[in-house]
């Protein structure tokens, strides 16, 4: 479920960032320019952090061997 969220985490950001860079005025050194430059900084860190999320996650293993070796057999008293 963690790959599924960073998945949907990094495609917002892209349709954000594809929705808002008509709108960002860059060449402005007013107020406005400086939230321009702020804003897509701080979107090109949310992609890179979930971009470095989804690439070094650590792997799991099959399922199957990951849910018998989680069981442990219960003692019996006798």
């Amino acid at each position: 479920m963690e790959k599924n969220r960073v998945i949907l985490s990094l495609l917002l950001c892209g349709v954000m960032l594809y929705y808002a860079m008509p709108h960002l005025v860059l060449t402005t050194s007013s107020l406005q320019g400086i939230f321009s430059i702020s804003w897509l900084t701080f979107a090109l860190f949310v992609a890179g952090g979930n971009l470095s999320s989804l690439l070094y996650a650590p792997r799991r293993k099959k399922a199957g061997i990951q849910k018998n070796s989680a069981r442990k057999p219960l003692r019996q008293r006798g």
